[in-house]
């Protein structure tokens, strides 16, 4: 019945799920007419051992096991460590007293937030907790793997130099003109093209036959190809193909169509090739005799030999032979371990090491790096040069100031994209012309020099005047981003008359001069007012990968237009740029050195654009260089968490229209000043908070807009920059004030004329917050002609009126100002909904009376947040949210809204490919809190218990299909709580049954309740949802049993696998394979399964004359688990069920088969590299926790040998017990599953007949098996019966599942002690005895060296069959020699497939196929070592057989004797030519010491 044990008289268990609250319909497993039932019989559930029980109970033996490490879990296995934040910065970007200023709960969470260290929850051994591709060695594959050389290679090489000789020298029996047909699978057989080819047919020195073909006669130039006539098996005519065709057939199936130019040539040709293969068949039949005669002889010989031996040992026992038989055992033995390799590195999937399915490392938040670059200002010069000032000897510089500001424009997407970079390249002789004496007012309105220097963080306020480097950054560059260059100079009147001089220049000295007088008496008088100049431009990249335009320059100056100043104008401008032909722009001559660089990896003394020092940075440093904000494009790809403290506004005026005014008589030149205020009263002024310009003050409270001669509807690009406070208030405002600037310039200037300059003539103001948010969109503000305190209060129509305010309005409070602001903060929101929903929890907090259903209709509000700000502040948003969970309110909706708006947040961040965020936020931001009400639950208590609310719903579908696609997220916070909670709490040195209420362990059975309809019944409506799912709660069960009662987490196991059935479809398979594999990988699968003996061993001492067999006392465990039987299962849960579940799968279709096989395969590839358990008897105890893997191999020899491998045992006595076969061992009591029925487990057993052995080497072959497995025929592997039986239904098994599972085979012998395997062979019947040797043969088989010549072959076939490459080697057969001829008709194309790691495309080079040859190699002969170890330690305990005259009769049975020399022997000599001359060696040495001992 297979390993699964069945009870037909238990009844159909259904688990009932309620999927709705009360009122609503139950689902249930049973009531949707779940088939749980294989075959009208249910699987019998093993419920596995109370772990912590066992633990508990066996402590004293499970500490005095020398072995107990993989008994037990380590100490300290889970433990919590604070990563101190890294920062790009020298220090913190969050001012010191942040929170303490911080009134919004808001901006408090973010500031904390902020300013908070990682919180991890360290797993020790978490790097063992993956797929062995994750594994922490430095490399699964060898450094250096070993050369071996094989016969079979040696053959081919020598046959290519005979080949040559014979082919130069002689020997030719036929030669002439063929035309041979162009092979090529991408055409029909009657559509080949044939070439003229001449052909000579050539007798090799060791009788072979070869045809070769050349362009011409002339033999000595390179052979277009051979076909070596010893694999041609016939040769027929072939008249509708071409006239005198005839065929070529091979062993593979592979023809060769020839054609001769008359009939006469034909039938020559024909006649000559039929002798041929008359000749090879006859030579064949001759060695197959002889080597029969041979193999019998041999038999015969040693039969006797051993009879006299044994005759000979019973009156003398022989002692020193023996003596000399144990030590030369002894000495093969240590020589076979020398330079021994890992099996499983050799494998394809280790060589391979696809990483495709592996999850990357989760990184905590950073600050996005997009592309930067760095731009160094280092001059800007006109034509109209001189001397200035007291630099009369210096070189000629601009006779008056010019002053730079930079920025970049993106004409693709019509925007700016930067803040402005000011930039002041003047020589300080220049710059004098500002200020003249050093008493003259700065723009900031402080006398310069009069207070002492301040320090911004940690920086002197004097080296961050004169900054002439920056860095920008792009997130989208694409070639049409240009940065931009404005020139502004000190205001002085019309834009085309200032111009003049520099555009047409006849005389520079005298044109020189002139200008700088005038120059210098308004830099005397008008200092701080600017006026726009010109403009110039250059492109940034070359292409949308980022590549910079090192090589670009920027275009010539071109003449501001006072009516396009705007930025707008700018983008149309640029637009124009970019065709030459439609630009009609005035060119001012000039040259402006800038240059655009790479940002140097060593770059040091840099700052952000707060002006916080970034590492690395040298104090008193002067040459810095600082970072000029971008304005990334709002859109979600490009968002990021926030990580630093950010508060910038970015304020705009647009156009101010008093055209139409009647309040002011003058008020032309208007010059526009900006402050920042926090009061309207008339005793209030400005904040020292705007960034100031170069040559003034960094921070300053005014900035001016340039100022446009004589225009009453003046348009201003400039940009002011202001650092917020940390707590806005409704009082917070910019005030702008308007002044008509006098440009007259007079001669005979007094300080009368001097405070005449500005005349004020208007105000406008707005307010920063509404409804409690910073207003950031365009806006039209009134202009009013007075400020009266209060003014604030004036903001809207209805204040207007009602308002008692003396205030008097320009043009009637019509909306004449313009303006615009951008926000760049990271602690306010802009976003309604988060600010209202942080603004009640806020009153909450405070103590404020809730309205019942308030905080309901905030929470379901949020699901109408802006994507870009979900992502910005996604770790504060989620944070509060978990607060909300656990502490606000005991409402019971409030919990499951909550968790709705959480599962909103998750699903928007999987749409838009940023989870990776989520990941990092739980892994490194995420720190649950204690719940302020003493009754609350916790948040892993509160978010499992919502989602069994959730998942019960049976209208809202589309949330229930969101949790289960998204539900790792929950199930990981689930366990970053739990495991905080344990920790924190020191619940951790508790016992694991006492760590967790026995309420929510019934919660999180319920939970899984819950999830298994989802799974096993609607996994065809919600494929994605239901997989997901269906992984997610393996990881969350993986980690469980780090934190709690392992006993309990095995039962969670054990229900979540009884919801699938054996009949179920092939993707309910995957996910029951994919579960337990996740499962299985955990870090301490070992101590999970518990190795050790459950029963007291029995110490049986061996009589004396038996111990110069067993020379030391033999631990014989009586009770050895060597069966899937329920009480292993029980001991060993975890292997156990994989086990089983295996079992079945080998028994179903290939894609189910293929899934347990690697599953199985990938555990032990882990268990062999798990660089803790590298120990022989590590890994010895590891092997025999899958010893019952055995006994499934056996249970499915037939489809791993063919059933004609298999041996009769006709001539044993049915009646034979292992009392009579194994020298007195004791025989076990109970087979259990492992034991053969004789009725229905291999059908060659019914029959009778043996197979006929006419050669060793083919012995592994049914007859009439064609060369590829999957057209085998399916009537012979089909049962009939109803039931399944040991012998599939389907096809037998392909390359790639019998390599895998000998592989995993050859592990178990490899690794398992001496002891146990000893143990395990006395417990198995005599035919499964056999049978195991029978799989040591098979090893051979399937892993045997098939040459570099045949490995090229089946890739040129695999080519030929994939892409139709023709290659001349594909008319090569693999083997050319007489004895390799047997071997090619044994061979099958597609044996190799499986296991190659090739790159399978037309590049192949030889140095793959090379490496390709040194795998298989070194795989045959590891293989071959271990299979002769296996063999060595059977001959060496059972040869004691021939000293005992009880079974001096049982020695006589051919069975047994098959037993010690058929394989043995046999094997060897199957393996002669694909076995290394290493391994060949070892098999003689070893052949001998066995022949001398029998």
């Amino acid at each position: 019945m297979g390993l699964y044990a069945f009870n037909c008289s238990e009844k159909l268990q259904t688990v009932n799920i309620r999927r709705g609250t009360c009122g609503h319909s139950v689902l249930s497993l049973g009531s949707m007419k779940t088939q749980w039932i294989w075959n009208k019989e249910k699987t019998k559930i093993v419920e596995p051992l109370d772990y912590e029980n066992v633990i508990a109970q066996r402590k004293t033996q499970i500490y005095s096991d020398p072995l107990r490490d993989l008994l037990m879990f380590p100490m300290e296995d889970i433990s919590i460590s604070v990563i101190n934040r890294q920062r790009r910065t020298v220090q913190s970007t969050v001012p010191e007293d942040a929170e303490e200023r911080a009134q919004s709960l808001f901006v408090k969470e973010c500031i904390k937030t902020y300013s908070t260290d990682w919180h991890v929850v360290n797993y020790k051994y978490e790097d063992f907790s993956g797929d062995f591709r994750m594994l922490p060695c430095k490399s699964l594959r060898p450094e250096k793997i070993p050369n071996h050389v094989f016969e079979i290679d040696e053959d081919c090489e020598k046959d290519e130099d005979s080949s040559s000789l014979c082919s130069q020298k002689g020997g030719v029996i036929r030669q002439g003109w063929l035309h041979k047909a162009n092979v090529n699978s991408t055409i029909t057989v009657t559509m080949k093209v044939f070439k003229r080819r001449y052909f000579y047919l050539t007798q090799l020195p060791d009788g072979s036959y070869i045809l070769n073909s050349y362009k011409d006669e002339k033999n000595s130039k390179e052979s277009k190809g051979c076909i070596y006539l010893d694999a041609c098996i016939d040769v027929v005519q072939c008249p509708k193909m071409r006239r005198h065709a005839f065929e070529l057939k091979m062993l593979d199936k592979y023809s060769h169509y020839l054609a001769a130019e008359t009939e006469q040539e034909m039938e020559e040709w024909l006649i000559t090739l039929k002798k041929i293969i008359q000749i090879n068949t006859d030579s064949l039949v001759q060695e197959k005799k002889e080597t029969v005669e041979t193999a019998q002889d041999d038999e015969t010989s040693s039969q006797g030999k051993a009879e006299n031996i044994m005759a000979s040992l019973e009156r003398s026992m022989h002692p020193e032979l023996m003596k000399y038989g144990r030590e030369t055992e002894q000495l093969n033995k240590l020589s076979r371990g020398d330079g021994r390799q890992n099996l499983f590195s050799f494998d394809s999937e280790v060589q391979r090491l696809d990483f495709s399915g592996i999850e990357p490392d989760i990184k905590p938040f950073e600050e996005k790096c997009n592309k930067r670059f760095q731009v160094n200002c280092h001059d800007l010069t006109f034509n109209v040069l001189g001397q200035v000032g007291d630099n009369a000897k210096g070189p000629p510089t601009n006779v008056e100031p010019f002053f730079i500001s930079l920025a970049l424009f993106d004409i693709k997407n019509n925007c700016k994209i930067s803040a402005d970079f000011h930039i002041d390249l003047n020589p300080p002789s220049v710059r004098e012309m500002l200020w003249g004496a050093s008493t003259q007012p700065a723009s900031d309105g402080n006398a310069k020099g009069s207070s002492p220097e301040s320090v911004i963080h940690g920086i002197a306020e004097s080296h961050l005047r004169y900054i002439k480097q920056g860095i920008f950054s792009v997130t989208n560059p694409h070639p049409e981003i240009f940065l931009v260059a404005r020139i502004e100079k000190v205001l002085q009147g019309n834009i085309t008359h200032c111009a003049e001089p520099y555009i047409k220049n006849s005389d520079p000295t005298k044109t020189a001069q002139k200008v700088y007088r005038t120059a210098k008496q308004v830099c005397s008088r008008l200092g701080q007012y600017r006026m726009p100049f010109a403009w110039a431009a250059r492109p940034i990249f070359k292409d949308t990968q980022g590549s910079l335009d090192l090589d670009g320059r920027f275009s010539p100056f071109y003449k501001q237009d006072s009516s396009k100043l705007s930025n707008e104008d700018i983008l149309k401008l640029l637009s124009e740029y970019k065709k030459p032909e439609k630009t009609k722009l005035q060119i001012i001559p000039g040259q402006l050195n800038i240059t655009v660089e790479c940002v140097p990896v060593d770059l040091s003394n840099c700052i952000t654009s707060s002006y916080v020092p970034l590492k690395p940075f040298e104090k008193n440093c002067q040459n810095i260089t600082v970072e000029v904000e971008e304005f990334v494009p709002e859109m979600t790809k490009y968002c990021y968490p926030f990580t630093i403290y950010r508060n910038h506004l970015y304020v705009y005026p647009l156009q101010l229209k008093y055209d139409s005014q009647k309040t002011f008589a003058k008020a032309r030149n208007i010059a526009v000043c900006m402050e920042f205020r926090d009061s309207d009263e008339s005793d209030g002024g400005p904040l020292k908070c705007i960034y100031g310009k170069p040559a003034g003050s960094v921070f300053t409270t005014n900035a001016y807009a340039v100022v446009s001669h004589h225009n009453q509807n003046p348009e201003f690009y400039d940009e002011v920059k202001i650092e917020l406070p940390i707590h806005l208030h409704q009082k917070h405002h910019v005030l702008f004030t308007f002044y008509h600037v006098s440009c007259e310039i007079s001669t005979k200037g007094t300080t009368k004329k001097q405070d005449t300059v500005e005349t004020p003539v208007g105000f406008a103001w707005f307010p920063l917050l509404k409804d409690g948010r910073i207003i950031t969109f365009e806006q039209q503000l009134p202009v009013s002609a007075n400020l009266p305190p209060g003014y604030l209060n004036l903001n809207d129509g209805e204040s207007r009126r009602q308002s008692n305010v003396d205030i008097k309005w320009v043009d009637g409070a019509k909306p004449l100002l313009k303006i615009k602001s951008h926000l760049e903060s990271t602690i306010y929101t802009q976003d309604l909904h988060v600010h209202k929903f942080f603004h009640h929890c806020q009153l909450v907090q405070s103590g404020w009376k809730e309205v019942p259903g308030e905080l309901i209709k905030y929470l379901k509000c949020l699901h109408a947040m802006e994507i870009q700000v979900m992502i910005q502040f996604l770790p504060v948003i989620l944070m509060q949210l978990f607060r909300v969970l656990t502490n606000m309110t005991p409402e019971d909706d409030v919990p499951i809204n909550c968790t709705m708006v959480l599962l909103h947040i998750v699903s928007k961040c999987h749409e838009e490919g940023l989870d990776s965020y989520l990941r990092s936020f739980i892994k490194y931001s995420f720190r649950p809190e204690k719940p302020s009400a003493p009754q609350a639950q916790l948040i892993h208590e509160t978010l499992a218990t919502t989602m069994i609310a959730i998942l019960k719903q049976s209208a809202d579908f589309l949330a229930i299909n969101k949790l289960l696609k998204y539900s790792w997220f929950f199930f990981e916070i689930i366990v970053k709580s739990m495991a905080t909670y344990l920790l924190e709490e020191n619940k951790i040195k508790l016992p694991r049954g006492q760590r967790f209420p026995e309420a929510y362990h019934h919660v999180l059975h319920s939970l899984l309740l819950a999830i298994i309809p989802h799974v096993t019944i609607r996994y065809a409506e919600i494929p994605d949802e239901s997989r997901n799912v269906n992984y997610s709660l393996a990881s969350f069960l993986k980690r469980c049993f780090t934190l709690m009662d392992r006993g309990f987490v095995f039962n969670l196991i054990n229900d979540y696998i009884s919801g699938f059935s054996p009949k179920d479809p092939k993707v309910l398979a995957e996910y029951k394979f994919e579960f337990l594999q996740t499962i299985c990988n955990h870090e301490h699968y070992i101590p999970l399964n518990l190795p050790m003996a459950f029963a007291k061993p029995k110490l049986q001492r061996v009589q004396d004359f038996f111990s110069f067999a067993v020379d030391r006392l033999t631990s014989v465990d009586s009770n050895l688990e060597y069966s899937l039987s329920d009480e292993y299962c029980k001991h060993h849960f975890l292997v156990g069920l994989l086990l089983r579940e295996t079992s079945i799968a080998l028994q179903d279709n290939y894609e189910i088969r293929y899934t347990a096989i690697s599953v199985i395969k990938n555990l032990l590839i882990k268990h062999a590299f798990d660089t803790r358990y590298q120990h022989k008897n590590q890994q010895a105890k590891i092997a025999q926790l899958y010893l019952p893997f055995v006994g499934l191999l056996l249970e499915n020899i037939q489809r791993l040998a063919g059933r004609d491998t298999l041996y009769s045992c006709a001539a044993m006595p049915n009646s034979a017990s292992r009392d009579e076969f194994a020298c007195g061992f004791t025989s076990p009591t109970n087979r259990g599953s492992l034991s053969a029925d004789k009725d229905t487990a291999y059908v060659s057993f019914q029959n009778g007949h043996g197979i006929k052995r006419e050669d060793s080497r083919g012995s592994l072959v049914p007859e009439g098996m064609t060369g590829f497995p999957d057209q085998g025929s399916t009537g012979e592997n089909t049962r009939q019966s109803s039931t399944r039986s040991s012998i599939s239904q389907y096809n037998r098994l392909d390359q790639y599942e019998i390599r895998s599972l000998l592989m995993c085979y050859l592990y178990i012998v490899k690794m398992i002690s001496e002891d146990t395997l000893l143990t395990y062979w006395n417990k198995v019947s005599p035919q499964e005895l056999i049978n195991i040797l029978i799989l040591l043969e098979v090893c051979l088989f399937h892993f045997r060296y098939t040459g570099k010549r045949n490995i090229a072959r089946v890739h040129d076939a695999w080519l030929s069959r994939h892409f139709g490459v023709d290659r001349k080697s594909q008319t090569m057969p693999a083997l050319r020699n007489r004895s390799g001829v047997m071997q090619a008709r044994l061979q099958h194309l597609s044996s190799l497939e499986s296991s190659f790691t090739l790159n399978h495309s037309s590049a192949t080079t030889e140095a793959d196929i090379f490496h390709q040859a040194l795998l298989e190699g070194n795989t045959a002969t590891e293989v071959s070592l271990t299979v002769l170890d296996t063999i060595s330690f059977f001959t060496q305990c059972f040869k004691i057989l021939h000293f005992l005259k009880q079974f001096e009769g049982l020695w006589r049975q051919p069975c047994v004797k098959q037993v010690y020399w058929h394989h043995f022997s046999d094997s060897v000599c199957l393996h002669r030519v694909s076995v290394s001359y290493l391994g060949n060696s070892h098999n003689m040495r070893s052949l001998s010491l066995l022949y001398l001992l029998w």
